[in-house]
């Protein structure tokens, strides 16, 4: 049996149908682990990135960062999130690390570009009062889609864990909006979408910010 739970937005036709290849000798060489200057420059700034498909390598890597950040010093932590959502385990890794750090360490979180899927429960992660995001943002909230091959008591089994995964999600999206439970239920029985404004009033979003001054204070 395997299994797959994904939380995120599907590839678009052209993309889901192109053949997976391997790196050739040349990649292999160049490829790096995920950190680099860009990235030292940032955590010296105590500024963390959630950017793209949320997976292992990226909870492991942003996780790090956070408890590193956290034990070096008390002052807040900035992270900003622009993800279509990915893998839903580890998108409940993240989440729970930032709630774990934030009791010493402020998290400020800031959204931009789209806030989907995992990345939408990762972004409700912190603190309503320090929850902000750029103009443009837009968010996504919807249930969880799983992919599970195998026997059919297998595939029963794994689809109550969906549901149980469901409802989960539902009760932290209703628990740090506002929101009714059963207002949750409906809208993310199908791709609920909201620009910034509309996130204000959901009770996603605390402000729409335009610049780094912004920041200034919050904690």
């Amino acid at each position: 049996m395997t299994r797959d739970y994904r939380n995120w937005i599907a590839p678009r036709a052209d993309e889901e149908d192109a053949p997976e290849t391997e790196p050739n000798e040349t990649e292999k060489k160049e490829a790096k682990p995920i950190g680099g200057e860009l990235e030292n420059r940032l955590f010296k700034q105590r500024k963390v990135l959630i950017f793209g498909e949320i997976h292992d390598r990226i909870a492991r890597a942003v996780t790090g960062q956070l408890l590193a950040l956290s034990g070096a010093a008390d002052a807040p932590i900035d992270v900003y999130v622009n993800s279509p959502g990915g893998h839903v385990e580890s998108g409940d890794t993240i989440h729970d690390v930032i709630r774990f750090v934030d009791a010493t360490s402020p998290i400020r979180m800031i959204g931009t570009g789209w806030v989907a899927s995992a990345g939408a429960l990762i972004y409700l992660a912190a603190n309503k009062e320090r929850r902000f995001c750029m103009p443009n943002t837009r968010f996504l909230l919807h249930q969880p889609m799983g992919g599970v091959r195998g026997p059919a008591t297998d595939i029963e089994i794994e689809a109550r864990e969906i549901i149980k995964m469901r409802e989960r999600i539902n009760r932290i999206i209703a628990r740090e909006t506002g929101q009714s439970l059963e207002r949750v239920e409906k809208d993310t029985d199908r791709n609920y979408w909201m620009g910034a404004d509309e996130a204000i009033k959901y009770g996603m979003v605390t402000r729409v910010i335009n610049s780094a001054k912004e920041l200034d204070g919050v904690e």
